[in-house]
């Protein structure tokens, strides 16, 4: 199937508002040339002809054409102080924003994909979903996932299977898949993603977007999970301005998460225009397997084309070598899941089990029985030794370069409970009950016991002090993007932010894909 099943695929039309970045729209706005009403009616419009396809949005809130209408009437009255004023105090005035549908919207569903809570209505907005308010967004759409947001595929029997808009037979990934793919099908400018094993930074790299994993406590969570250090929640977008537009906005202290801390200045010195030429003289540690990831042909062309375009800029590129083994990186973070995490999923869904679906029940199970042999304290003591090592790995430099998966693209209706065969054109298929793969099963398939191990996101969940940035790298062989991970050291957000936007100045984009 191609991008478009009823025809070839079309390139966006630039004239379009809908393919606006959040950005430019502002512009637009403080110029009057663009009102925040028919901004909203573009996106609404592109929902209605082409969600039927790629089934990314779980409902249209209707409430955001009020929100859309008193922005129109502040851009056509305000001054130059008060848009300068606006700037720095609501600098989302008139942005819609697509919100990822576990982050609650008081008096709106909240049902993470589960059929049992369908009912279920959330009684205040998230912390991030109040922000985004505060400063003048709102909300006009919400996003798939899979259930609780455990998987890295985005399908449920709640909301049916979404779609990746540049190719529809593959996933966007996940779980912020929906918000991936309304952002890639110009949906929405932003969106609102979570991460606490590549949620973000995995629907980014398949949709060709652009996702931040903020470090622990730089955005507030949801109490009790938010106490999890591997979690957090962030911006996705299809510009890196327009990622740290969203960050600025929901970053800091909440006193509903401990965890938070505070963030002055946040981002205060980033300036994506001027990122390419802050190049020189940067150290640029590059890492294409992290360890033993079987990274395709592909994706490690795309990589090492990056890497030589910030060397070509005056960067100073080196690669390294890491100690890892996707096995025992999976094991790390499934004693941390089998401790945490699926304890939560159990008590959420006691009583519905034949509710729920496969992959949810065997991401519990897998975690659980990893769990069963290995204590809370060894999950520390196996974190702590991948701390280390990272610190090590990367000292002397100023980011990390490294692919975002291993697996180029996955198919968009699997679960994977068998493992996972990765084919010459790089796509992970589903391995048959029978023990086959359900597709491709050529004799240079790569098999992996676990779909998780196709993934090189989950190390710096472990190691989760790190900000990162996923950036598009270029283009798989079956047609999808590809990404790289942009990681810098503990809570220095700015160097990933630059490094990000510098990747994106020198190998440019289009963050829309033809339908």
């Amino acid at each position: 199937m191609t991008a478009n099943a009823t025809g070839p695929a079309t390139a966006p039309d630039p004239t379009q508002p809908w393919t606006l970045s959040a950005t430019e729209a502002l512009a637009a706005f403080r110029t009057k040339e663009l009102s925040p009403v028919d901004y909203l009616s573009s996106l609404i419009g592109r929902i209605t002809s082409d969600d039927e396809r790629i089934n990314a949005v779980t409902e249209v809130v209707e409430e955001a054409v009020t929100s859309a209408r008193e922005a129109e009437t502040f851009y056509a009255n305000a001054t130059d102080d008060d848009l300068a004023e606006a700037a720095a105090a609501r600098p989302l005035i008139g942005l819609p924003v697509i919100a990822k549908e576990k982050h609650a919207l008081a008096g709106r569903g909240l049902t993470q994909g589960l059929l049992h809570e369908r009912d279920t209505i959330a009684d205040n907005d998230a912390a991030i979903i109040a922000r985004i308010r505060a400063a003048g967004g709102f909300v006009h759409a919400r996003a798939t996932s899979p259930e609780f947001s455990c998987a890295t595929i985005t399908h449920s029997p709640m909301w049916g299977v979404t779609r990746n808009p540049w190719n529809l037979d593959l996933s966007p990934g996940g779980s912020s898949g929906g918000s991936g793919a309304a952002l890639a099908a110009g949906f929405a400018p932003l969106a609102t993603a979570s991460d606490i094993a590549g949620s973000t930074r995995l629907p980014a790299a398949f949709t060709g977007t652009v996702g931040y994993k903020a470090p622990y406590g730089r955005i507030p969570g949801a109490q009790p999970l938010a106490a999890d250090w591997y979690r957090g929640d962030g911006p996705m977008a299809r510009t890196v301005a327009d990622a740290a537009l969203l960050a600025r906005v929901i970053v800091g202290v909440d006193p509903r998460d401990h965890a938070t801390i505070a963030s002055p200045g946040f981002l205060d010195d980033f300036d994506p225009a001027e990122a390419a030429d802050r190049l020189r003289g940067r150290r640029v540690a590059l890492c294409v397997r992290l360890g033993d990831f079987p990274v395709g042909k592909d994706i490690e062309a795309n990589t090492r084309a990056v890497a030589s375009a910030l060397e070509s800029a005056g960067a100073h590129v080196e690669e390294i070598a890491l100690p890892w083994t996707s096995e025992r990186i999976f094991e790390t973070a499934f004693t941390h899941f089998g401790n945490l995490l699926a304890p939560a999923m159990r008590k959420a869904t006691r009583g519905h089990e034949d509710t729920l679906a496969e992959y949810t029940v065997r991401f519990m199970a897998d975690a659980e029985a990893v769990a069963a042999r290995r204590s809370f304290y060894d999950g520390l003591a196996m974190e702590s030794q991948i701390q280390a090592e990272l610190a090590s790995a990367m000292d002397g430099f100023d980011v990390l370069v490294a692919p975002t998966s291993a697996v180029a693209g996955l198919e968009a209706g699997a679960s994977y409970l068998d493992g996972i065969t990765v084919g010459a054109d790089g796509i992970g298929r589903e391995v048959a009950r029978s023990g086959g793969a359900s597709g491709n099963d050529g004799g240079d398939d790569v098999r992996l016991e676990h779909y998780w191990q196709a993934h090189m996101t989950m190390p710096f969940n472990i190691c989760n002090r790190v900000p990162i940035v996923n950036v598009p790298s270029g283009t798989a062989d079956c047609g999808i993007p590809t990404g790289v991970q942009v990681i810098a050291h503990p809570y220095d957000d700015t160097r990933a932010f630059d490094i990000a936007a510098a990747i994106e100045a020198l190998r440019p984009w289009s963050g829309l894909a033809p339908l």
